[in-house]
């Protein structure tokens, strides 16, 4: 793999590849090719994160077995830009497209975080398409009680603000969501990938978030599905990832003893437990 010479003190990354959609722009995909006839799968990062931040730790890994596939969402990293609110329905289409324009007829989507989000409304917007999907950190909805309801309301605020404000607000906004709280943790090559965000966007993004729910139609999900479920996870509560693969017909659960980041913090038992999740799902017959 070849390191990213953007970006100093990167990680390994895949090469990325500039891909055109047609009426929207273009986004940068990595890939690993994978072996021959490897079934496809497609990278869906979480919320104020970007492919590279989420699965930098796992690309190489499950390249040894799949094609792998990823691109920023909308707003985050390097991801389309548009004047329109955030949908996370749009994010959703932006999977098959890029799908389509790298040759991918069908695909398994790999969602984290808001990522799991994406890959379901992926697989109910474009059945056709999804042989099957693989949820980590994540849940059929994000906003419960009060407080997190709230909260995420709150973003529609912050997201106005950053349509007009300049960037030294925009600066101190993204320093109260994003930089002040993954510092410490994911270094400063992860703050600069952060940096290049769409504030205003990711911030609509978190609003969009707060008003998923996949309940009403979960139990239809008739394709292959893994769960990873993050055991220690502070931001999707423990309860919720569970109720997430009980919703889902004969979907397959698989712990990680981590917190919301431990595709990062705990590679060296989430990267294995993912690849091991996929390949289930690959390898099953669909119901």
């Amino acid at each position: 793999m070849s390191t990213d010479d953007d970006v100093v003190d990167s990680p390994p990354l895949p090469p990325a590849t500039l891909v055109e959609l047609a009426g929207l722009g273009e986004v940068e995909v990595r890939e690993v090719p994978g072996p021959a006839q490897a079934p496809t799968i497609v990278l869906i990062h979480g919320w104020t994160a970007s492919a590279d931040i989420n699965f930098f730790t796992a690309y190489e890994a499950l390249g040894r077995h799949f094609r792998v596939l990823a691109f920023d969402q909308r707003g985050h990293g390097s991801g389309l830009r548009s004047r329109r609110s955030f949908r996370l329905e749009d994010c959703a289409d932006d999977v098959a497209r890029v799908a389509t324009a790298m040759g991918a007829e069908r695909f398994t989507p790999v969602g984290y975080s808001m990522g799991g989000a994406i890959a379901q409304l992926t697989w109910r917007r474009h059945r056709d398409r999804v042989d099957g999907l693989v949820l980590c950190a994540t849940a059929p909805h994000f906003a419960e009680r009060r407080d997190e309801r709230l909260s995420f309301l709150g973003l529609t605020g912050l997201a106005a603000l950053a349509r007009v404000t300049p960037g030294q607000a925009r600066d101190r906004i993204s320093d109260q969501v994003f930089l002040q709280r993954k510092t410490d943790t994911w270094g400063p090559w992860a703050v600069a990938q952060a940096a290049r965000h769409d504030w205003r966007m990711v911030l609509e993004a978190g609003r969009s978030l707060g008003g998923f729910s996949s309940l009403d139609w979960l139990h239809e999900v008739d394709v292959p599905t893994s769960v990873v479920v993050t055991m220690r996870d502070p931001v999707v509560p423990l309860r919720r990832q569970v109720r997430l693969f009980e919703q889902i017909p004969n979907a397959e659960p698989f712990r990680v003893d981590g917190e919301h980041d431990a595709i990062v913090a705990n590679a060296e038992r989430f990267v294995p437990t993912l690849v091991r999740a996929v390949d289930r799902v690959v390898k099953r017959p669909a119901s």
